[in-house]
């Protein structure tokens, strides 16, 4: 049975004791109850396919055998999403894959992302990192401070005044004059 939707968390919560190819077994696995009532007798060694097809979506096959201390902290970021993957959702819910990751890994994670939504998984994203959210989406929500302050395509975000202010920064933005550091906007979100 197809789960309705799988999601990542904000911190990379991996089994560390698994393979990568082990940790996206767990997700991937749906047993019956016949099933495991058996499991809990024998222990078959199955490989399964959701398993293959989502490491190699993500560009992650040479990983599999890997235990996950012994990758990057980009990498561990894009095993979270093949376990979601390989779980077959409908919708893939994704709370701050970004969180963490320099900016080539979250270039290369918003390449990989958008492939995948290419590829037929609508996905719901929540990051801060807006280079990311504006690289790959189709459509966009902006809260700021549990407000909605704006909606639309990337184009109608990057222009949206309230978003520019509170994410984006605005040229005009000027630190208050008892502030010894200039303003970081979105840095109190």
């Amino acid at each position: 049975m197809r789960p309705r939707r799988a999601r990542t968390w904000q911190a990379t919560e991996l089994f560390d004791d698994l393979t990568v190819r082990e940790n996206l077994t767990v997700a991937a696995r749906h047993p019956t109850a016949a099933e495991t009532i058996k499991e809990l007798f024998s222990r078959p060694v199955r490989r399964v396919d959701a398993v293959d097809e989502a490491l190699e979506r993500l560009g992650l096959s040479h990983l599999a055998e890997a235990m996950p201390t012994e990758i990057t902290q980009g990498q561990r970021k894009m095993v979270a999403v093949a376990r979601a993957l390989a779980a077959r959702p409908k919708l893939l819910l994704l709370d701050e894959p970004a969180a963490g990751l320099d900016v080539r890994e979250s270039t290369e994670l918003g390449h990989q992302l958008r492939e995948v939504v290419d590829q037929g998984t609508p996905m719901l994203l929540v990051d801060h990192d807006m280079g990311l959210v504006l690289g790959i989406s189709d459509r966009l929500v902006v809260v700021d401070s549990g407000s909605v302050i704006g909606r639309g395509t990337p184009a109608e975000i990057r222009e949206n005044r309230r978003v520019v202010e509170a994410y984006l920064g605005a040229s005009d933005r000027v630190a208050p004059a008892d502030s010894a550091a200039p303003a970081q906007p979105g840095a109190d979100r």
